[in-house]
């Protein structure tokens, strides 16, 4: 036994540097509601309502999180944030375009290419915007934690966040999800 008393202690010993990525990983995959984000900021009281991932043809194109003031249920008449995290590459001029046709196609279009076109950066993999209603004339977009802009149009919240949230999305079941229901 006196073998194993010497082998013992050498066969691990802590790596600071192991240690300390393996924090860093935790702090990074952290649930969002932990850390200090701007729906936070913006929205007040803002907790997590619903979440979905939205598929084309099967696939994974983002993850979906509703945000109401403390996590009430969905309502037009409230603020709310809707943060939609990449799984996909996209160009800025893909997310605009295919974001005017949704709003076309639901019956909610503004003319409000121009401020997209402010708004809206290309994404990659794991890129998350977030957008937060002030009101129902405002929008504001932020790009993994960084403002873009806002958007200010008559009935903007309802005609942008229709896309996500109103009665005729491309997926029913995804817009549920996302409103928790």
């Amino acid at each position: 036994m006196a073998f194993l008393g010497t082998t013992r202690p050498s066969l691990w010993r802590p790596n600071k540097g192991i240690l300390r990525a393996a924090l860093l990983a935790a702090a990074l995959l952290a649930p969002s509601g932990v850390m200090a984000s701007p729906v936070t900021d913006e929205l007040k009281d803002a907790q997590l309502r619903g979440s979905a991932t939205f598929r084309y043809l099967g696939l994974p194109i983002y993850d979906a999180k509703l945000y109401t003031p403390g996590g009430a249920p969905f309502s037009w008449s409230e603020d709310i944030g809707l943060q939609l995290t990449y799984r996909k590459n996209f160009k800025k001029k893909a997310l605009v375009n295919s974001t005017l046709d949704e709003m076309d196609r639901i019956g909610r279009s503004a003319p409000v290419r121009n401020q997209l076109d402010q708004c809206f950066k290309a994404v990659t993999k794991g890129d998350s915007f977030l957008a937060v209603s002030d009101g129902p004339d405002k929008v504001s977009f932020w790009l993994n934690g960084q403002k873009t802009c806002t958007m200010s149009y008559p009935g903007i919240k309802r005609s942008f966040m229709s896309v996500f949230l109103g009665d005729n999305t491309r997926s029913a079941s995804f817009t549920q999800k996302l409103q928790g229901r």
